[in-house]
């Protein structure tokens, strides 16, 4: 034990022994120089006596084996050295000093071949070995101040945060697996992600421009169609998505047990028509709200934070009505959203008489009769203006000419004719689109069958900026309907912008699967906290006038801190995956280098088949166009002839 007597007695042993080195080279000294002090009178009877007995024992048999004595009691004396220790002390001074002292410690020895007198010899010789002595004695004090045990030299703790990863393929018939590449400790190692239950809340892909996610959404599409999954997808940036999509269709739909049909919805490029206000759709007033407010939502995204004010419910309202006057009107022969964009053009005075007519719409349309009849001008106009507005940047030819068609329908995920269905976006209009693709989701998930035969995936690239009111609600039961929905986002606060805060939080929460590029901020750190900490070495250095230590101590710490999210390399991702009760995941974590082989990919890119196109003519479109507004007229004539010819009607003609 370290106490004040034990460190007190080790240096009186240090200093004796350090002493009898002195005492055998000055012995050396005087044997070897003899002559010198003969001639200057520094011997004496006594010290002969004394140096004669020394020589019986052996001591100057040989000219270096004093020396060597007194090398080794110097060496022993400096393991007890406890001077200040440092780090800016080197290896290199030290040995510099200790090959200086024993070259000039030894070789002085060959100053006696000197042609010179007794005199210049004998200063020379014990001068240079003194010299080499003080030299060695430095060197070697320097040599035991160097701390030995130096911190580590991982200077951001990048191998104190790496754990263990999944590193076996865990396959079933709905799994999606990517090979990874990852690092535990100092060693790579070769691990997989497995999404083998992507039904528990989808999958959340996220990742700054150029983090790689596209590749990962490419891979997920191109192993969904694999394994036969009906899909929807949302292309921002067609035909990224669609080629891809098309031609591994082409590669797999024998392994469906129906062929599957695909189609491509494109608003500028047309070549299919689906209508997002098919009348199966709609069964009730609730359903027919419920698509207001998707296209309403979508064409107005600040109205989400807003959901319960007066103006933006009564604009919901409105377009309510009319969806669902549309709907019972000649059993939804006229139901799409061209015809809802031209009804709402109609004059109030015949727009309120015929939703007034209507038992089903009465009470939705009443406080729109009171606000005109009462000359409340303003607040009726703010009613219905902001529905009215909105809509009407939808109506464009090419929209009208998609939206009322019936080629195919959203059912995507029915046994007997699955689907793979590809809506393309354009960036530059995405305002307007999105809040299209936001009804066609709405309806999508009012046809989806519930069953266990035929999976079924929605992939919704830049999903921040398609306004899908209900997705929390549809991510809490898509595993019902064995549903993989996959949301592409950049960063959690561009879901944030667009959904607002309490909307978002939910969505992101409740995601099962999460694959994570580079992002920063709040999301970096909010991921960093849903990954949790591991236990991780630490390591600290002490260093006082006599001693220096080095204390190891473990520690509970981020598995993987906002500043490494913050940081990722292109292609490198983190995240977190879920398991089923009967195949187990240990390892759900992971921090890795996803594997792709690009010149695979290249190769297989480069022999892909062109998508299909369908020619149709542009006075096929217009026609479409110029009838869509005929039939609305005639909608409203044909209504007020009935209701002014029909006894007790009549009365409900609305009059200011």
């Amino acid at each position: 034990m370290r106490t004040n007597e034990n460190e007190m007695g080790l240096k009186k042993i240090m200093d004796m022994t350090r002493l009898i080195s002195v005492a055998v080279l000055l012995m050396h000294f005087y044997d070897s120089c003899y002559v010198f002090f003969q001639e200057k009178g520094w011997t004496h009877a006594v010290s002969n006596k004394i140096l004669d007995n020394i020589h019986r024992t052996g001591l100057f048999n040989a000219f270096h084996k004093a020396k060597f004595i007194a090398l080794g009691f110097l060496s022993l004396s400096l393991l007890g050295v406890k001077a200040k220790k440092g780090e800016e002390f080197n290896y290199r001074l030290a040995i510099a000093y200790l090959i200086t002292g024993l070259t000039l410690y030894f070789i002085s020895g060959l100053l006696f071949w000197l042609q010179a007198s007794n005199t210049i010899i004998a200063l020379f010789y014990m001068i240079v070995t003194t010299m080499g002595f003080i030299f060695i004695l430095t060197g070697g004090t320097l040599l035991f101040r160097i701390i030995k045990k130096k911190l580590s030299g991982d200077v951001f703790n990048t191998v104190n945060e790496t754990f263990p990863q999944e590193e076996r393929k865990l396959e079933n018939k709905y799994s999606v697996n990517i090979p990874t590449r990852y690092k535990l400790k100092n060693k790579e190692r070769n691990g997989w992600i497995n999404i083998i239950n992507g039904f528990r809340g989808g999958v959340l892909l996220m990742g700054l421009p150029g983090s790689g996610k596209t590749l990962v959404a490419k891979e997920i599409l191109k192993q969904q169609i694999a394994k036969g999954y009906a899909l929807f997808i949302h292309d921002f940036k067609y035909p990224d998505l669609t080629k891809v999509a098309y031609n591994h269709f082409l590669r797999n739909k024998h392994r469906y047990k129906v062929a599957p049909e695909f189609h491509i919805l494109n608003f500028e490029d047309i070549q299919e028509r689906c209508n997002p206000l098919l009348p199966g759709s709609i069964n009730s007033i609730t359903d027919a709200a419920s698509a207001s407010r998707a296209i309403l939502l979508g064409l107005n995204q600040e109205w989400i934070d807003q959901q319960g004010d007066f103006w933006v419910e009564s604009s919901i309202s409105f377009i309510t009505a009319l969806i669902w006057f549309l709907r019972i009107y000649q059993d939804g022969k006229y139901c799409t959203l061209p015809h809802v964009i031209e009804l709402a053009q109609t004059p109030l005075d015949k727009l309120f008489t015929i939703l007034m007519a209507e038992p089903t719409l009465e009470v939705i349309a009443t406080p729109f009769v009171r606000a005109y009849q009462e000359d409340a001008g303003k607040q009726l106009i703010g009613q219905i203006s902001g529905a009215a507005i909105s809509l009407g940047t939808l109506a464009s030819e090419k929209l009208y000419y998609v939206l009322s068609g019936n080629d195919f329908t959203m059912e995507i995920n029915d046994p007997k004719k699955p689907q793979i269905v590809c809506i393309a976006n354009n960036p530059q209009v995405s305002n307007v689109y999105c809040a299209v693709i936001s009804l066609y989701l709405n309806t999508l998930q009012k046809l989806l069958k519930e069953q266990e035969q035929q999976p079924c995936g929605i992939l919704l690239e830049e999903f921040a900026n398609i306004t899908w009111h209900s997705a929390d609600k549809f991510l809490s039961i898509c595993r019902s309907f064995l549903v993989n929905v996959t949301l592409v986002i950049q960063d959690a606060s561009q879901l944030i912008l667009h959904y607002g805060e309490k909307q978002a939080n939910v969505i992101l929460s409740m995601v099962g699967n999460i694959i994570s590029g580079q992002v920063t901020g709040d999301s970096a750190k909010s991921l960093s906290e849903r990954f949790g900490k591991i236990m991780q070495d630490r390591q600290s250095l002490t260093i006082n006038s006599s001693d220096t230590s080095l204390n190891k101590s473990k520690q509970l710490d981020y598995a993987i801190p906002q500043s490494t999210i913050s940081s990722l390399s292109a292609g490198e991702v983190v995240g977190m995956v879920a398991d089923n009760p009967d195949q187990r995941i240990p390892q759900k974590m992971f921090h890795a280098q996803i594997q792709h082989d690009f010149n695979a990919l290249k190769k297989e890119e480069a022999e892909y088949k062109p998508l299909p196109k369908e020619h149709v003519d542009k006075k096929n479109i217009r026609e479409t166009f110029l009838r869509i507004k005929r039939e609305a007229k005639a909608i409203v004539e044909d209504e007020m002839d009935r209701i002014m010819n029909t006894p007790g009607l009549a009365g409900m003609v609305v009059r200011k």
